[in-house]
Parts: C-alpha cells; sequence; structure tokens
C-alpha cells in the first residue's frame, strides 16, 4: 500500500479588504515578501507587512470578487520570474502573462524579481559609450554602458520620445531592450507600441505593461520585473537597457498603498522608505566584471515634474541616485527647441572618458559655446547693438541650434554625428544660410555613402580623426556644397 504524498503549508484567511490591501488572519510564519496564491484560483499576493495579529497583502489581481474568509495559503518564498529570449517582441503584464493576444511565455530558466544588486568588487568601471542617437546627448552629455541616466521634465515636453529614440537607435546592435510602462493610460501605450512597431524596435524590445487600469500591485511589482529581465541578458554577458516610464507614477502607488497599510506619512505623505524603494532598484544596473561575463545594463528611469521644480521630495531623491540626469525645459519645448534639452541642469556624472576618440575631439568646447550663445540672446533684449566678437559667437551658435535640433524616432548613427559636428568644428555651417545648414545636414550622410564610402567605413573602423581623415573630410564637404549648391 502506497501512503499518498502530501504537503503542509501556512494558511490565512481574509479578514478585512481595503482598496487594494487584503488582511489576513493566520500565517504564523510568514516573511516579507513572500508570496501567497488564493485557494481555488490562478491568483497571487505578496506579503508587505504583519504584526502580531494581521498579514498586510499586496494582491496582484481585482479585489472586487473577493470575499472575507477566503483562504490564501504560501505558494513560494520569493517570486521568481521565467526569463529568456522569448520575451522580446513581446507585451506582458507585471506577472509574465501575454497582453498581446499570442501564446503562453514558458520558459525553464528562472529569476528572483528582487535581486539582490551586485557588490562593488562584482563590478567594473564604465568605459564605453551606449550610442543613443540623439546628437545633443552623444556630445555633451554622454550615457554609458550600464550607467543610469535620470530623464526628468513636465508633462508632454519629450521624456518618453528620448528613451524611445535611444531604444531605435539599437537596432543591429545586439541589444536587448526592455519598455517598462507604469500607471499611464492605454491610449498613450498604444501610441507608444506603433511607434516601436513601425521603427522595427518591437522585434528586440520586451513590453512590460502595467497601466492605471492595473492592480496597484501590479504597478508596484512592474520596475522589478523590468530589472529581472534585463539582468538575463546581463548576466549572459550582453548588453541590455531598460526604460522605466515613469516612476514618479511608481512613486504615487507605493503612497497609496503605505497609507492604506497604516503606515506614518513623512514629507509629501510619502513613507518613510520611499528612498529605498527606488534606491534598491536602480543600483541593479551597473557593468559586471570579466570573471561574470562583462555584461552590462544600462538604466533610463522617467520621472515627471511639477512646473519645472526638480527639488520635489521623489525628483530629488532619484537626480541622488543616479549617474546624472536629462532635464527637458518646457520653455524651449514651446520655443520649437526640440528635444527639449536643459543643457544648464542636464548632467552626466561619467562624463566624456566613455566617448569614442573622434566624438571626443569634435565635441570640445560645445557646451560652453552653446551656454554663451543662450547668455547672448538674454542680453540682446537689452541691448540694439553687439560687437564683431559677439555677432561671431551669434553666428556659432546659431548654427550649433540647427545641428542640435532633431525630429522624433530619427536616431543619428555615430558616423554622423562625428562629420557633421567636424563640420561645426571646421566653421563650415557659420558661412551657410539657415536653409543651407539644414540641406547639408539632410544631405551629408546620403553624400558620403554614395561618394566616399571607403571614408566612411574608415571612421567606423578607426573610431579617431587622423590627419589623413581630416584632409578626406574637408574635400568631402567642399564637394556636396559645390554638387549640390549648398549656401
Amino acid at each position: 500500500m502506497t501512503i499518498p504524498l502530501f504537503e503542509v503549508k501556512d494558511s490565512g484567511r481574509i479578514k478585512e479588504i481595503k482598496e487594494g490591501i487584503l488582511l489576513l488572519e493566520g500565517l504564523p510564519t510568514c516573511i516579507y515578501g513572500q508570496i501567497l496564491k488564493l485557494v481555488g484560483i490562478e491568483a497571487y499576493g505578496m506579503v508587505l507587512g504583519f504584526d502580531e495579529r494581521l498579514v498586510s497583502v499586496l494582491p496582484f489581481f481585482p479585489t472586487a470578487g473577493v470575499d472575507l474568509g477566503q483562504e490564501m495559503i504560501v505558494d513560494r518564498e520569493f517570486f521568481r520570474l521565467p526569463v529568456g529570449e522569448s520575451y522580446l517582441g513581446r507585451i506582458v503584464s507585471a506577472l509574465g502573462i501575454p497582453m498581446d493576444g499570442k501564446a503562453k511565455i514558458k520558459e525553464k530558466e528562472t529569476l528572483p524579481v528582487f535581486y539582490e544588486a551586485p557588490g562593488v568588487m562584482e563590478r567594473q568601471p564604465l568605459t564605453d559609450l551606449f550610442p543613443t542617437g540623439i546628437k545633443i546627448l552623444d556630445t555633451m552629455i554622454p550615457v554609458g554602458k550600464g550607467q543610469r541616466e535620470l530623464i526628468l521634465g513636465d508633462r508632454q515636453t519629450g521624456k518618453t520620445a528620448i528613451a524611445l529614440d535611444t531604444i531605435i537607435n539599437q537596432k543591429g546592435r545586439g541589444v536587448p531592450c526592455v519598455y517598462c510602462w507604469i500607471g499611464g493610460a492605454a491610449a498613450n501605450l498604444a501610441k507608444v507600441l506603433k511607434i516601436l512597431t513601425e521603427s522595427g524596435a518591437i522585434e528586440y524590445t520586451a513590453v512590460i505593461s502595467a497601466d492605471a487600469s492595473s492592480s496597484m500591485g501590479e504597478q508596484y511589482l512592474a520596475p522589478y520585473v523590468a530589472a529581472t529581465l534585463g539582468e538575463y541578458f546581463m548576466q549572459k554577458g550582453g548588453d541590455s537597457l531598460v526604460v522605466f516610464d515613469d516612476l514618479t507614477k511608481h512613486a504615487w502607488m507605493y503612497r497609496q498603498i503605505s497609507l492604506l497599510m497604516g503606515r506614518a506619512p513623512g514629507r509629501e505623505a510619502y513613507p518613510g522608505d520611499i528612498f529605498y524603494l527606488h534606491s534598491q532598484l536602480v543600483e541593479r544596473s551597473g557593468r559586471l566584471s570579466e570573471k561574470l561575463g562583462g555584461g552590462s545594463m544600462t538604466f533610463l528611469p522617467i520621472m515627471e515634474t511639477l512646473q519645472g521644480d526638480i527639488t520635489g521630495y521623489v525628483q530629488s531623491n532619484m537626480v541622488s541616485m543616479t549617474d546624472g540626469q536629462i532635464y527637458l525645459n518646457s520653455e524651449l519645448f514651446n520655443e520649437g527647441f526640440r528635444p527639449a534639452i536643459d543643457i544648464g541642469l542636464s548632467v552626466s556624472r561619467i562624463g566624456g572618458k566613455i566617448q569614442p576618440p573622434a566624438l571626443k575631439e569634435v565635441s570640445k568646447g560645445l557646451r560652453l559655446g552653446y551656454l554663451q550663445y543662450t547668455e547672448l540672446l538674454r542680453l540682446m533684449r537689452l541691448r540694439t547693438k553687439m560687437s564683431d566678437e559677439a555677432k561671431e559667437k551669434m553666428r556659432r551658435g546659431e548654427a550649433l541650434t540647427t545641428m542640435l535640433m532633431q525630429g522624433v524616432a530619427k536616431p543619428v548613427e555615430l558616423v554622423e554625428e562625428v562629420m557633421l559636428f567636424f563640420a561645426f568644428s571646421k566653421k563650415v555651417l557659420e558661412i551657410l544660410s539657415p536653409e543651407g545648414r539644414i540641406k547639408f545636414q539632410n544631405e551629408l550622410m546620403k553624400y558620403a555613402l554614395e561618394n566616399t564610402p571607403e571614408l566612411v567605413e574608415k571612421i567606423k573602423e578607426k573610431c579617431d580623426l587622423t590627419p589623413e581623415i581630416q584632409a578626406e573630410l574637408t574635400s568631402m564637404f567642399g564637394d556636396l556644397c559645390r554638387e549640390k549648391e549648398i549656401f
């Protein structure tokens, strides 16, 4: 006679249902972060707190159909996510459930969602540029592979566009991307998906969706799930990119959860552990040591400001824990300068050491020159006369402004950036009319590929501006202007 196998699991019963929070009796040996399952259906929740009487559970499902007295049992100690290549090109929920109508994702390998970040000895310094395809970033605010670069600004200033351009620019580079949508409208996510699909970027991008209609638990979990997917590719020795759009709504959701759980509110009603909430997330990015494969994971967290105030509580917290910030100014946006990046308030703490020699060479003095130009513009409102030196700086600033402006979903190749800014350093664009500058930019790469393809390959291979390459570029600029009648 065989004795049937059985398993002993802790269980508890629902004592109280708050908006998005379940309070359970029982579960004497529960631990923080433990995953519970509602008996009878595939519905899960996570332990977020407990006292001597009740256990607070954050459900990953709507609580509308839940009744008092229903039983929940321990499913597993911690939440683990199946990870793998099959997520690329798919849209899934924070629980890994497909939302695109396609087959269920089946992966054998799993990783813990709340993963401990690599220690200092498991990392190595950041030395390589992560090409965004955005001219103003690659030249003045370079992002490195493994960096955490915050994007912040008011609503409707182009924050998501910068992240999408960066994803689109990874086409053909073998960099898997993860785009995490938190708390936004489903209609806006549809616009993002349309851009990714039309550009072909969806093929190497996994989309984690926790929109406004999702449960609080899913919105809380989404960024950690996105980071876990990025870690899978990093641990395989590759480079990955993770975009969080946006963490302001994630902080709002956690504040709501904490208040419902009865935690003491602090500044702006946020709980005391709000700093830890995001710091444990962003510290997971970086570049692993060669011993661990040398992979990297780059983070682009997005946060929203109110009327340009970057000193908000959660915003300033995030600024302090990232490696720089890209600040988008609503005034610049309304003036038509796109992307509306404020050079004065934006910074990359990694600096130009990660730029290839050619890009580093042509980027010298750009930031200072642009800031001097903006100061001159302010002075021009008070003065009518200018010195010859000021007039020259104005012409140079106008040419630089034209170069830095860029359309949405139109990333620029690194070779084109090098050629374009080398032309600027040789004052080619200053002598052209405003229409001529635009025509020069539009025709440059096409002309170079048709007439001097070997020069383009040479710049790609060497990533340096040798005297020979400089002479060839200067000659090509003259030929381009003559043949295309650019004046």
